[in-house]
């Protein structure tokens, strides 16, 4: 049996149902609080219940947003993308390096051929590999006077090849 770097048989992303998110997704904030403690040594801008309520009060219903769910029903994954921006990209710890983020935001590519930006906090080396092997190249850096956890950021770009 082959296994990923943990020891873990390869999880398989294409398993994996993906569908429009609702706002009874109460799923995306497990994920993005997950995600968000096994990612960074500094809290979110605000309390676990307000995060929550904005990704399902605001996010959701504000942006073009997916959910990966497991044969359980369990959300392991979602992006949220506005007219240009992918806004949210989180995927569950124990999914990530199995390609479900790179399903998610060729998703993303795909319903946004004209291009696409985000920001991605310095410290996340890890998203920072993964953006720019996905074709995003940085364009800016900040300080982080312009985010609510006040962290220096980059501001990533991808645009589509012209033929």
């Amino acid at each position: 049996m082959t296994t990923d770097a943990t020891g873990e048989p390869p999880r398989d992303p294409v398993a994996l149902t993906i569908r429009r998110a609702t706002t009874d997704d109460t799923g995306i904030g497990d994920v993005w609080l997950t995600a968000w403690r096994a990612t960074f040594d500094f809290p979110p801008g605000h309390p676990d219940d307000d995060c929550r309520r904005w990704l399902l009060g605001e996010l959701v219903p504000s942006t073009e947003s997916y959910v990966a769910v497991d044969a359980d029903e369990r959300i392991v994954g979602f992006i949220a993308i506005s007219e240009s921006m992918v806004e949210q990209l989180y995927i569950a710890p124990d999914w990530i390096g199995h390609g479900l983020g790179r399903r998610l935001l060729d998703l993303a590519k795909d319903r946004r051929r004209s291009g696409l930006d985000l920001y991605c906090f310095q410290v996340n080396a890890r998203a920072r590999r993964f953006y720019e092997a996905n074709g995003f190249v940085p364009i800016a850096f900040g300080d982080g006077s312009g985010n609510e956890e006040h962290q220096p950021d980059i501001r990533y770009a991808w645009r589509p090849a012209t033929a």
